[in-house]
């Protein structure tokens, strides 16, 4: 990919990544890492692992940031980092919560009835 050039974002508060592709990539493969640990029909699992995959594989392939940016249609690719790295807090969240395990007691009646 060719060197990443940008004076700056355009968004109060957000500097340009220095290298974007190497951000991603390591915020990408600690995500898969805490996926991995979760059941394999575990639908966040699969879902973020495929979002992950996507953007990925787009940007190995894209020539530019810019391309990238585009093909992935998420804002700028410091954006896109920072959605990588809520991802990445949350999927550990998620990993600490073991969401994925039954109810610890019988839900209320009703509970997941709505409207009322």
């Amino acid at each position: 990919m060719a060197a990443y050039t940008k004076a700056f974002t355009g968004l109060t508060g957000m500097a340009v990544s220095k290298n974007p592709v190497h951000t991603l990539g390591v915020l990408y493969s600690k995500n898969l890492r805490a996926l991995a640990k979760m059941p394999l029909d575990y639908p966040y699992r699969k879902n973020t692992e495929a979002i992950i995959n996507e953007r990925a594989a787009i940007i190995k392939k894209s020539s530019t940031i810019e391309e990238a940016e585009k093909k992935i249609g998420m804002g700028q690719i410091e954006e896109v980092i920072i959605q990588a790295e809520n991802e990445l807090v949350l999927s550990r969240s998620i990993l600490e919560w073991k969401a994925w395990e039954p109810l610890c007691e019988a839900a209320p009646a009703n509970q997941w009835k709505w409207p009322i």
